[in-house]
């Protein structure tokens, strides 16, 4: 397949019902005080890694979450390589994460808001589908963005104003 072709391959149906699952755990992040960011990893038509965000909560910087979907998916795949998996994820990973999912061997990231300050997949920089790299992730971007845009946007326009 094509890399043009490669990153336009879309399936609206299910997409957004997995982003659904990605917004509610952006949400959990939110509640919590996090940078609402929510990312689960699909195999096989059911869920078997969430994530939100908890770098706060866990002083841990790299509790993103890509990172802690894709860790509880390999926990309950009994596998590091995550090649029959699909990630959805309410916001454009970032070099971490893009990283991480090169690592694994996703199959397919799929992504709501683009991150125009951090994000490594297309707005800063092109991390996966590197041409120096062997593994080729399929990539579909925007899936309920507008949502996905407006959670971030709302938890930081209520940071700026003191309410968060």
């Amino acid at each position: 397949m094509e890399d043009a072709a490669r990153e336009q391959v879309i399936h609206p149906a299910t997409d957004e019902l997995w982003m659904e699952e990605a917004l509610r755990c952006a949400q959990r992040a939110l509640e919590a005080g996090e940078v609402p960011v929510g990312a689960v990893v699909v195999c096989n038509g059911k869920i078997v890694g969430r994530g939100w965000n908890q770098n706060i909560s866990d002083a841990d910087p790299t509790a993103h979450a890509e990172i802690i979907a894709l860790r509880e998916a390999g926990a309950n795949l009994g596998n590091y390589r995550l090649g029959d998996c699909d990630l959805f994820a309410t916001i454009e990973p970032c070099a971490m994460c893009a990283g991480a999912l090169i690592h694994a061997r996703v199959r397919r990231l799929v992504y709501g808001a683009e991150d125009p300050k951090a994000g490594a997949v297309h707005s800063v920089m092109q991390v996966l589908n590197h041409p120096g790299l062997n593994h080729k992730i399929e990539i579909c971007g925007g899936v309920l963005a507008g949502r996905c845009s407006e959670m971030l946007q709302g938890f930081f326009r209520s940071r700026r104003q003191g309410t968060v």
